[in-house]
């Protein structure tokens, strides 16, 4: 019937090429840079979400240059700006008090003071006096000088470069600006602060080393620890720099990729201002506003942060960062070793290959609407988690590339869903959905290739039904009123069957046949079977006063329902077939609804069905009956509801009786109970007539069983 369905061969094969179709353009967008700048996007909220302080956070502090120290120095000092030497050495001072461990100090003193020669002096002084300071050095490409200057101390530290490392653009600089000749000599390392952001302008990374005249010259943040250091010893490889032991790995621009600690005070910063005043009061004799032990072993950074110094950064977590913080986020990194590191190349191809094809194959195989919605709503979610969960590791994992991949994937999966499958599902709708269980169609949307020839043998609870008198009904109605009556009936029961989880196998007039636990697995199947047998029986019950005004007569339905083995599947020719049923079984629970004629009863069910269905019902057992085509005599039972059974205890307990007495080949004691009740039990009714054939055939070998002799 369905000559087209798709096999799991041919949507392998479309899943195979709409996965490589997705890796293939998502890589080619990703060698091209079209998303560079929304994955910077991504990595902003990812440190966001994630900045925390690190195991060395507390080791590092500011001190920095505020609008409110600047106002405070012109006020109380009357110093204009730019400040004199000397309030640079007061602070030096007093951290040399407080025992400071080094100090970076990012300002540029490439002149000389304009308060004359014994300012600078003066600070030189100081820094000599502490000994471990780092300065800034501003390295570029247009202005400055182009040799190490003469007088100034080489780096003490060694360094072991890769060949090619200094003939790099991005890290090489022809010029640099160095501290006024009359300073250089107060500090221990000179530190690179010539950094650039990422193309939107924003700081996310910075490169440890720039060279200068083939000496490698350590960015502020790292020069700070550096003075601290009796000696260093600086490693370079291919992706990574080693100093003193510790790693710091390198992207693809031979730049480190910071781990922000948190927003713009992530760092305890102190006011320029508080630390100049507090060492003037020590000076004097005086108790200091900040006590100097609160940088103890500290790394502190000397820089600004007044608006009007134009010394902030944007970076992730703030769009005002201080430069120095950029280099105590540096510093932090390194103490802590947890620099972020760029996922392997290798790992992020897997990974891409992995969800685009999980995620084709997944919705190529999974067919449902509602399985579909949730697959993709999973497999868009999972670049995101899987980047996520690789931040705390220390990488920075691509989102935007595999999530653009699995978009594809999704895209291109339902489209081919649909363009190939799309006509066939609506057939198979349209053609099944009148007698077939939703759910049946549901499964032979996902599963067409059930629509082939071929049956299994199943345990089936079978149900057939026909109406009483049905042809001189039809006879007495014209053809509008009788096809009106006739849908009216079969879509109520239907309905109910459909509601039980029944397939309805066909209609044959106004019978209707059904069964249960095919194709779909009903494991409750004999239950439901009898109950949409009663549930039938009573519909037709509150429909038949309006049968009634209609036909002049009242309706009443014969069920027989029996439970048992039987070969269910499509059976018919190559071009048309059925899901239907063959068997014995269906043979005896088409013979049941007839029998119910010879007892006066409308619903009859086998012991099968009657030992399956549960304890949810009540059973009233009608005879052991021999039907038309069989030799062994089967027991049947009028299935009834508890409430009911109840209400006609005494009735149904004469009846037993005399069915045990019939047994016994007592017919006159048995004829005294079912005479009893004749009047309102059509079964003991029907006993009556039997019990006198049975006392006139005198049969000498009794065995109770009720032979029929018609369908």
């Amino acid at each position: 019937m369905i000559s087209s369905a798709i096999n799991s061969r041919t949507r392998m094969i479309n899943a195979v090429i709409i996965a490589m179709t997705a890796v293939l353009i998502s890589l080619v967008l990703w060698a091209t840079g079209w998303f560079h700048g929304l994955e910077l996007k991504t990595w902003d909220w990812r440190v966001n979400h994630f900045a925390k302080p690190g195991e060395n956070t507390a080791d590092i502090c500011l001190i920095l240059v505020d609008q409110p120290s600047i106002d405070w120095a012109a006020k109380e000092n009357g110093w204009p700006w730019p400040w004199p030497r000397t309030a640079y050495g007061a602070i030096v001072d007093f951290l040399n008090r407080g025992g400071a461990k080094a100090l970076g100090i990012d300002v540029l003193f490439t002149e000389q003071s304009s308060y004359g020669v014994n300012d600078d002096a003066a600070f030189r002084d100081a820094c000599r006096s502490f000994g471990k300071i780092a300065v800034a050095t501003g390295l570029g490409f247009e202005s400055g000088i182009r040799t190490w200057p003469d007088g100034l101390p080489e780096p003490f530290f060694s360094a072991k470069v890769r060949g090619d490392l200094q003939n790099q653009r991005n890290v090489r600089r022809p010029y640099a600006s160095f501290a006024h000749p009359d300073l250089a000599s107060g500090f221990r390392v000179f530190g690179n602060v010539d950094q650039n952001p990422d193309e939107d302008g924003i700081y996310r990374r910075i490169a440890p080393f720039r060279f200068f005249n083939n000496t490698p010259m350590p960015i502020l943040g790292l020069a700070t620890y550096l003075a601290a250091q009796k000696e260093a010893e600086i490693t370079f490889s291919n992706r990574e720099i080693r100093v003193s032991g510790k790693d710091i790995p390198l992207d693809a621009s031979d730049q480190a990729i910071l781990r922000f600690r948190g927003k713009s005070a992530t760092h305890t910063a102190y006011s320029a201002a508080a630390v100049i005043r507090s060492e003037i009061q020590m000076r004097n004799g005086e108790k200091p506003q900040l006590d100097p032990a609160v940088f103890i072993g500290k790394y502190v950074f000397l820089g600004f942060s007044a608006k009007g110094l134009f010394d902030t950064k944007a970076v992730p977590v703030s769009s005002t960062y201080p430069g120095a913080e950029l280099n105590a986020t540096f510093l932090d990194n390194y103490l802590s070793g947890d620099f972020m590191k760029p996922s392997p190349f290798a790992a992020n191809i897997a990974f891409i290959v992995l969800v685009s094809f999980g995620c084709v194959f997944v919705l190529t195989f999974f067919k449902s609407a509602l399985k579909n919605v949730i697959f993709s709503v999973v497999f868009s979610l999972v670049p995101v988690a899987a980047a996520a969960l690789a931040y705390p590791a220390g990488y920075w994992m691509p989102i935007v590339i595999p999530e653009f991949a699995v978009m594809i994937s999704i895209t291109l999966s339902l489209v081919v869903n649909f363009a190939t499958e799309g006509i066939q599902r609506q057939f198979i709708k349209s053609a099944f959905q009148q007698y077939l269980n939703p759910v049946f169609i549901d499964q032979i949307i996902a599963h067409p290739e059930k629509l082939t020839l071929g049956g299994e043998r199943r345990e089936l609870s079978i149900f057939f039904s026909d109406v009483q008198g049905f042809t001189t009904i039809s006879e007495a109605l014209d053809p509008e009123s009788l096809t009106s009556l006739l849908n009216d009936y079969l879509s109520a029961m239907t309905d109910i069957i459909h509601e039980e989880n029944g397939t309805v196998d066909k209609y044959e007039g106004d019978a209707i046949i059904a069964f249960w636990n095919a194709p779909l697995d009903i494991p409750d199947h004999a239950f439901r079977a009898v109950n949409a047998a009663l549930r039938c029986q009573e519909k037709l019950a509150e429909l038949r006063p309006r049968y009634l005004a209609k036909t002049g007569k009242e309706l009443f339905m014969r069920i027989g329902v029996n439970t048992g083995y039987a070969v269910v599947g499509n059976m018919g020719s190559k071009d048309r077939f059925d899901y239907t049923m063959l068997g014995d079984s269906v043979n005896l629970a088409a013979r049941l609804e007839g029998v119910n004629k010879e007892f006066g009863t409308y619903t009859m069910v086998s012991a099968k069905t009657r030992e399956l269905a549960g304890d949810m019902f009540c059973f009233r057992e009608l005879a052991r009956v021999a039907v038309v085509g069989k030799k062994e005599a089967v027991t049947v039972f009028e299935p009834v509801r508890k409430e009911i059974y109840n209400a006609t205890k005494d009735i149904m307990a004469k009846f037993l009786k005399g069915l045990q007495l019939f047994y016994q080949g007592q017919f006159d004691a048995a004829l005294e109970n079912f005479q009893s009740i004749a009047e309102i039990d059509p079964p003991s009714a029907k006993y009556i007539g039997k019990c006198r054939e049975a006392k006139k055939q005198a049969v000498s070998d009794w065995d109770g069983v009720w032979v029929m002799t018609s369908k």
